[in-house]
């Protein structure tokens, strides 16, 4: 029997937490899979009602907003890769193999984690390639990072580039290179898709292998 787990996210992200009832989770397993389907700028807590058989009333008590629901769910993925990287990683010494082993979780073809049934993990890492500079190009990214909602995704560059200041404690630029590394890892993939001439990946099904080797190569021979 699988268990199930939760992650602690920023309480600042929700008005009630999602996972802490039944229909807390069913709008976050429905709201990955309409965003998945017909984008963020479609997508609406009127739809997302129909889909949950609920009314927009009932969604406006989780959530103030479709884009703080975005922000939700962009945080509670990258959240969920530092579990993964800290879970494979916690009894390794060596740091190069640690830091190999988090660029490969960052740039690999995600699966379904039977650990967290009621999230999509495939279909939610299709709206990290296509969504998740939304949560952060807005007028109003400083008074949502003032509130934390950026936490998670801080936490995660710090887990990798503290591996990078490990390994060559004389580089300047750790949390730069490891930020635009993970920014790297979905834009290359969504170029890849749908801007093939700004990138040498292609859509295939190697890009992810692919991805993992640009993003090794981009950040081993810049820390050397």
């Amino acid at each position: 029997m699988n268990t199930t787990l939760q992650l602690n996210l920023n309480p600042n992200l929700y008005l009630k937490d999602p996972q802490s009832t039944e229909l807390g989770k069913k709008i976050i397993e429905n709201a990955i899979n309409l965003i998945d389907k017909i984008g963020f700028e479609a997508f609406t807590f009127k739809k997302l009602s129909v889909s949950i058989d609920s009314t927009e009333a009932s969604i406006y008590r989780y959530f103030e907003n479709k884009h703080r629901l975005l922000v939700y769910l962009i945080t509670w993925y990258w959240t969920w890769v530092e579990y993964n990287i800290q879970f494979e990683t916690h009894n390794i010494a060596d740091a190069h193999e640690r830091l190999l082993i988090a660029l490969k979780i960052i740039a690999e073809k995600k699966g379904k984690d039977q650990n967290f049934p009621d999230v999509d993990e495939p279909a939610l890492q299709r709206i990290v390639i296509a969504e998740s500079d939304k949560t952060y190009l807005t007028r109003e990214v400083d008074d949502i990072n003032k509130e934390g909602l950026f936490r998670g995704y801080k936490s995660l560059c710090k887990t990798i580039s503290s591996i990078v200041s490990e390994i060559s404690p004389d580089f300047k630029f750790p949390d730069a290179l490891i930020s635009t590394s993970l920014e790297a890892s979905h834009q290359q993939v969504f170029f890849a898709k749908h801007l093939p001439s700004l990138s040498e990946l292609r859509e295939a099904d190697d890009v992810f292998e692919e991805n993992f080797h640009f993003l090794k190569t981009l950040v081993l021979n810049t820390i050397r």
